[in-house]
């Protein structure tokens, strides 16, 4: 099955086609996970005022992130622990399937779903479209908050991480493999920002040594739906299949779609650099690169 699932599919799975009422969820979990940069209350509000029936909201700074320190980035990961208590809270565990959704072209989705990817729950989805797209399909909304997931067995779940630490890597990771041709990095921001035109979050513009861009952003179609897993592996056809790819960004969110774009175009050995961009230079003496790799 794949990583992104339509407007259609979620509705079949949590309403009753008959009597066009909204089901109680079993094993589905819904997260909403809207979120504006620079604009941080924006995503709850629109959750309160209307959301997809069923749906728990996670903040990217509250819930999806740790405490910002001098390193680390912008949107450091939180911890693992306290994260894994909310899973358990929110009705995750090893049975729950869980489909995720924004209104950032899957930005923030695609955050949460690697993160359920890196503590060994792949039963994991994104909303293709998004809330708009569900909303401009008739589907219905609701804004009933969910701050733990009402179920017929309303008792909190377990959720057990199993660490793939494998799908992630730090600072020091990335600089012990620059100039190294058996690992390609691959900058998620806008082309402006990679050439170092640009910065207008971060303090130094430029990118990492050796990465080329691939713009998160072209992962999605004119209709600001997910490309298909063979429009997938064409974007990407330059890249060879035996190589380890690290995909970073600014703060480690927007990567997350790159990241989903290319398990579903096939390649198996992708890592993310969590701190990205933000975390690289908190470091002085880490080098910085401007213009064409």
């Amino acid at each position: 099955m794949s990583t992104i699932v339509s407007s259609e599919w979620l509705a079949g799975h949590i309403i009753d086609h008959e009597t066009k009422d909204v089901m109680a969820p079993s094993e589905l979990i819904i997260v909403d996970c809207r979120f504006m940069l620079g604009q941080p209350n924006a995503g709850r509000e629109a959750y309160t005022q209307g959301h997809i029936p069923g749906a728990v909201y996670l903040d990217l700074e509250q819930d999806l992130s740790g405490p910002i320190k001098e390193h680390g980035g912008r949107h450091p990961l939180p911890d693992l622990g306290a994260f894994t208590l909310m899973l358990g809270k929110i009705g995750i565990d090893d049975t729950a399937k869980v489909v995720a959704y924004d209104d950032q072209g899957g930005a923030m989705a695609s955050r949460f779903w690697w993160m359920l990817h890196f503590l060994g729950h792949t039963h994991v989805y994104i909303l293709d479209g998004g809330f708009s797209q569900w909303k401009a399909a008739g589907y219905p909304t609701d804004n009933l908050i969910q701050p733990i997931y009402t179920r017929p067995d309303p008792r909190e779940r377990s959720f057990k991480p199993r660490v793939q630490s494998h799908l992630l890597v730090s600072v020091n990771d990335v600089k012990a493999r620059l100039g190294n041709a058996d690992t390609i990095l691959i900058d998620s921001r806008e082309e402006r920002r990679y050439l170092g035109l640009e910065e207008p979050i971060d303090k130094v513009a430029g990118h990492i040594p050796g990465a080329i861009n691939a713009f998160w952003k072209e992962s999605l179609n004119d209709k600001g739906q997910w490309k298909t897993s063979d429009e997938q592996a064409e974007r990407f056809k330059q890249l060879p299949k035996d190589k380890e790819l690290i995909v970073y960004c600014g703060s480690g969110v927007t990567a997350s779609p790159n990241f989903v774009a290319l398990k579903e175009a096939g390649f198996d050995n992708v890592k993310l650099y969590a701190g990205s961009w933000s975390d690289w230079i908190s470091y002085e003496e880490n080098p910085v690169a401007t213009g064409e790799e």
